[in-house]
């Protein structure tokens, strides 16, 4: 029989219940010296109102369009979208080159109307209101006959690929279940069939009784780094009972959720006291009429951010070749932003 693994110091793989996939995990690798690249500081103030920003109130977008002089949160179809509503159905079908068509529409949807703010400098009145945005956004587009899968996201800072710092997020809609949800419901739902539970309500019941992952938690959620994580400080957000998707919350659930995503965009901005990159979306069942008992909504946060505000960690050599690795484990990320005050930064500041 094989011995107990060191977690904190052994070499070892880690599987992705939800991905059927494999992690490697070099913890004893903390302790080389970096003299790699760094990245800016984001550090930059940024004004209440830019009138050179196409997603500020009153302003013009491409194509002549012009903001209303929005209050709260203002969502519009994206001037340039990934997915068009009226694709023509035509594919490829020649051996090896294959392609199909796909009919969607893509969302931006505007937090609110200052630019200076983000998630966790906003109020949770504030945040409260972007989770109603995504419900309401989710329900519409669900009702679309050839929309079967609706994913939010948001990409925060421009190491993320984001375009403009003004707080927004995107909705893409469309026809297929991409690849990843498809595969999170594929084994889900092998696991219902063989446990007769929900995979995730289980694992969040399981993570809350170890405590060693877990950030926080209010009374309908828990922050913590998965076991299996990737990113340095990769993170989810998970209700605590099985919810397949965003508008089977209830009113308290839904703030909730609103005081989860504020707090933990906040330990983020602290653990580096930087305005922290991120990927982060939302894991819900499919639209496409199914019941999906086996689906557990979910929030995964992906930050490039190693080391400090100025390290970021690149996918490169044996993780584009190989599988992923990681030298942190997710103990320490869990323990580092469990620690971290959820003040935010730069209200303390000078104070």
């Amino acid at each position: 029989m094989a011995d107990k693994i060191d977690l904190k110091e052994q070499p070892h793989r880690r599987l992705n219940p939800l991905t059927k996939e494999w992690i490697k995990v070099s913890p004893h690798r903390t302790k080389r010296p970096w003299n790699g690249q760094v990245e800016k500081p984001m550090l930059d103030k940024k004004p209440a109102f830019d009138p050179a920003c196409y997603l500020c109130p009153g302003n013009e977008r491409a194509g002549g369009h012009k903001n209303p002089d929005y209050k709260g949160t203002f969502v519009f179809e994206n001037d340039f979208a990934a997915l068009l509503k009226d694709t023509p159905q035509s594919e490829l079908n020649d051996g090896l080159f294959q392609a199909k068509s796909e009919r969607g529409l893509c969302k931006v949807i505007c937090f609110s109307p200052r630019h200076d703010l983000t998630i966790s400098l906003m109020n949770l009145q504030e945040v409260t209101a972007v989770v109603k945005t995504w419900q309401k956004e989710f329900t519409d587009l669900g009702k679309l006959d050839y929309i079967n899968h609706v994913q939010i996201f948001e990409n925060r800072g421009s190491v993320m690929g984001c375009s403009n710092p003004h707080p927004h997020g995107q909705i893409w809609a469309e026809e297929i279940i991409p690849d990843i949800p498809a595969t999170e419901q594929k084994n889900q739902k092998e696991y219902l069939k063989k446990n007769g539970t929900s995979l995730l309500t289980d694992y969040v019941a399981s993570e809350l009784e170890k405590k060693e992952r877990i950030i926080f938690e209010n009374d309908s959620f828990a922050a913590l780094v998965p076991f299996w994580a990737v990113w340095p400080f990769e993170t989810m957000i998970l209700p605590k009972r099985q919810m397949r998707n965003i508008i089977e919350m209830n009113e308290k659930e839904s703030t909730d959720l609103a005081d989860a995503l504020k707090r933990m965009g906040t330990r983020f901005d602290n653990l580096f006291q930087t305005s922290f990159p991120y990927s982060m979306g939302l894991h819900q069942a499919p639209t496409d009429g199914e019941d999906h008992e086996e689906w557990h909504f979910h929030i995964h946060y992906y930050p490039p951010l190693l080391r400090s505000a100025t390290v970021k960690k690149f996918m490169v050599g044996y993780e584009m070749l190989g599988m992923p690795q990681r030298d942190i484990t997710a103990e320490g990320s869990a323990a580092r932003l469990r620690d971290c005050s959820e003040e935010h930064y730069t209200l303390t500041i000078g104070a």
